[in-house]
């Protein structure tokens, strides 16, 4: 009996060891706003525009203008591969450049 019980403490105090129950890091609009900025400005197509990123409750929003739909569609996808993102919000306008004629 006092064999069982003993084996019984050894793999609770095995379990506790091995498998720590640690509650996950908390993933705040901050931590999510940082996150989004430094992957777009760390992107090779879309790091050097002037985009502006703002998040409530993990849902992105991003603002400013590009000159191609494939700029905004990049700075979209980027976004939404950052931990924590719910969803995107993509104001991205696009201006086409106009000759100075």
């Amino acid at each position: 009996m006092h064999k069982i019980i003993l084996a019984a403490f050894l793999a609770l105090f095995l379990m506790q060891a091995v498998c720590p129950a640690k509650d996950p890091p908390q993933v705040t609009d901050d931590t999510i706003s940082d996150a989004v900025r430094v992957k777009l400005a760390s992107d090779q197509v879309v790091g050097v525009l002037p985009l502006q990123v703002t998040v409530k409750d993990g849902v992105v929003t991003l603002a400013g203008s590009v000159e191609q739909k494939s700029l905004k569609s990049r700075a979209e996808s980027v976004a939404k591969k950052v931990k924590g993102v719910k969803k995107v919000v993509n104001n991205i306008e696009i201006k086409t450049r106009t000759s100075g004629k």
